[in-house]
């Protein structure tokens, strides 16, 4: 099923990021133009929805098999009852004390020598899985859309020395004005102790027309900038996307991936095996792979910590080491990330370390304190 089939695009539409912004579906109208809805359940709907709102741009919509009820690009999009109904213990509206960590409105600072920015409340797609799914029905959230809440931040950042990065989160960054967010990089570039800036952002998947040109060369000029995006199946790499993520490597812009473990989407070693790889063939390096978290409404993308395991100790020797994210849980309570990743040394003790191999042999390795 298309979006084009509901919004009949004239030539050169689709391919234009406000024209795909601005016809967005949006609640429950939106809804219903993708999914029937049965009567006793439109309540229920009209609940989810104006507590984590919907929208999804129809190129994004347009990725969707309709036909299948589990399809990975719906479960991503599409409000599901389970939102509201769904519940496990442990779950929390900002289980990392975002908000406690706000020294000015619309900026994080958990870590020493890196802040993180609230730059925008809008989004291309409302994920479903999104941890910040708290802010989608508050008005009024401090961002950087908002020039007492953009010169606040930018001061702090100045009059603190030991912060060295920048990264620009949100919502997502892509959608400020390109005269705010050009404005935000300029201030930023000018900062002596900021040394690199980066834009975590969804837009080379669920918009990858934004990535113009144009964008491009306007990052190009603030360097150094990294991108960090999500794809979380193979199936949202598309010959869009990779135009997408070739004009902002060819700009001199590393990409790197930053994909959540879902359950029902991708946590099977197949799908991960063939999306790390396929990431690695666009030129995007397989960073981190986040187990969901625990996170209000998001609890039935949550699979088990072993089942993560499990296949991050199968991916090991089965592709390059390039391809192997960092399987990490952010803590709650401003933990911070830990990782999860498998390991292979037994002992060591005596000069000798004891290791087991990926096939599952013993190996003893010789060694001095």
């Amino acid at each position: 099923m298309s979006s084009e089939i509901h919004l009949s695009p004239r030539p050169g539409d689709w391919e234009d990021w406000r024209w795909q912004f601005r016809n967005r579906f949006k609640g429950l109208h939106g809804l219903k133009k993708l999914i029937p809805i049965p009567r006793n359940q439109e309540g229920d709907y009209k609940d989810l929805l104006e507590l984590y709102h919907f929208a999804a741009t129809p190129y994004y919509v347009s990725l969707i098999d309709f036909s299948d009820p589990d399809d990975p690009i719906r479960q991503q999009t599409v409000p599901d009852l389970r939102e509201l109904f769904h519940r496990k213990g442990g779950s929390v509206e900002d289980p990392f004390l975002e908000q406690h960590f706000s020294p000015v409105p619309g900026l994080i600072h958990r870590f020493e020598d890196r802040v993180l920015l609230m730059s925008t409340t809008l989004c291309g797609v409302y994920c479903r899985h999104c941890n910040r799914k708290r802010n989608w029905s508050k008005k009024g959230v401090p961002n950087l859309s908002m020039g007492h809440v953009r010169e606040a931040a930018l001061r702090y950042i100045e009059s603190h020395l030991e912060v060295r990065e920048v990264i620009l989160s949100g919502g997502d960054p892509l959608y400020l004005r390109d005269s705010i967010l050009e404005e935000v990089l300029r201030r930023l570039r000018s900062i002596p102790h900021v040394e690199v800036i980066r834009i975590g952002t969804r837009a080379p998947v669920t918009l990858p027309m934004r990535i113009d040109d144009d964008l491009c060369s306007m990052l190009r000029r603030y360097r150094p900038i990294w991108v960090n995006t999500q794809f979380n199946h193979p199936r949202e790499i598309t010959p869009q996307s990779k135009l997408a993520v070739d004009r902002l490597v060819t700009s001199g812009i590393p990409v790197c991936n930053q994909a959540v473990l879902l359950k029902g989407i991708n946590d099977d070693i197949k799908i991960l095996k063939e999306l790390f790889q396929r990431l690695q063939a666009i030129c995007v390096k397989p960073y981190y792979l986040f187990h969901c978290d625990p996170v209000m409404g998001t609890d039935h993308f949550r699979t088990t910590l072993s089942k993560g395991m499990a296949i991050m100790e199968r991916l090991w020797g089965k592709i390059g080491g390039l391809c192997i994210p960092h399987y990490v849980v952010d803590l709650p309570n401003a933990g911070g990330k830990a990782q999860l990743m498998p390991t292979y040394l037994l002992s060591m003790d005596g000069g000798e370390a004891i290791f087991r191999t990926i096939d599952g042999d013993i190996v003893k390795y010789p060694f001095r304190d």
